[in-house]
């Protein structure tokens, strides 16, 4: 009551002035010129409705920036999912760039080849130090039997030595237990490749006269029957010949890489 009593001239005098001045507001005709007596309250009150209109300016454009926020994150969550299927769309397009690719190369060596070809893919692989072997998804179903040669587009990977219905098993080149009979291109030396484990070979039998030199080739000779004569086995890059002993020792690099084998052919037993 006390604040009232000695702010009482003040209260009544800003609650006439506010009364006085939304009367005004409201009974002034759009088209008529303010007399003095308005003209004298919008002067007065303009600078209090000023800082008023500010922050109710400052407000609205605060919420309209909020608003136009919440679209742009919108936006940005509709655009990055477009980004992922346009993504996924292009890496499986790369994918069957890259598999023509390879069928394409593989038909090149099954055009080049007499004999039966059963085209299949690696669906297994086991490629420890000490063995290696990869399955493929072709069996006795499509006409593969045991021992049957199966190569890639850069060459000869392995034998069959195991065969089930729908798949098989192949020993690589580069296993103990594979043997081929080889020739070095450029001479013509003769030998046989052994797997040597660690992804690769070595060339056996040949004696030290023969010439053999880092970079030569070393194909397939024919003989025995299971791989045609002349497919690619792979690039020597060292050569020993000890003081001793009629052999001398010869390593070789598979041409085909086994580690990204994905398609090969399995060539019927053929005889030249």
């Amino acid at each position: 009551m006390d604040f009232f009593k000695k702010y009482a001239l003040f209260i009544l005098t800003a609650v006439g002035i506010l009364a006085a001045l939304i009367f005004y507001s409201l009974n002034i005709p759009h088209k008529r010129d303010a007399n003095m007596i308005e003209r004298g309250i919008l002067t007065v009150f303009a600078p209090i409705a000023q800082p008023f209109s500010q922050v109710s300016e400052f407000g609205a454009t605060v919420w309209t920036d909020y608003l136009n926020l919440v679209n742009v994150r919108q936006e940005n969550r509709h655009l990055l999912q477009e980004i992922k299927v346009l993504n996924s769309r292009l890496i499986a397009a790369q994918e069957a760039v890259l598999a023509n690719k390879r069928l394409s190369q593989l038909l090149d060596v099954k055009n080049s080849i007499k004999a039966p070809t059963v085209a299949a893919s690696v669906i297994g692989e086991d490629l420890s130090p000490w063995f290696g072997t990869l399955v493929i998804d072709r069996g006795s179903s499509s006409g593969i039997t045991e021992g049957m040669a199966v190569v890639a587009a850069d060459g000869i990977v392995g034998q069959v030595v195991k065969v089930a219905p729908s798949s098989s098993r192949v020993l690589l080149l580069t296993d103990h237990s594979s043997g081929i009979a080889a020739t070095i291109q450029r001479s013509r030396a003769r030998g046989v490749v052994k797997g040597k484990g660690e992804g690769l070979c070595q060339l056996e039998f040949t004696t030290r006269e023969e010439d053999v030199k880092v970079g030569d080739m070393v194909v397939s000779s024919g003989i025995g029957g299971v791989f045609l004569k002349g497919l690619p086995i792979g690039e020597v890059t060292m050569v020993k010949r000890g003081e001793y002993g009629i052999f001398q020792t010869v390593t070789i690099r598979p041409i085909v890489n086994i580690a990204h084998l994905e398609d090969v052919l399995v060539i019927g037993n053929s005889h030249d």
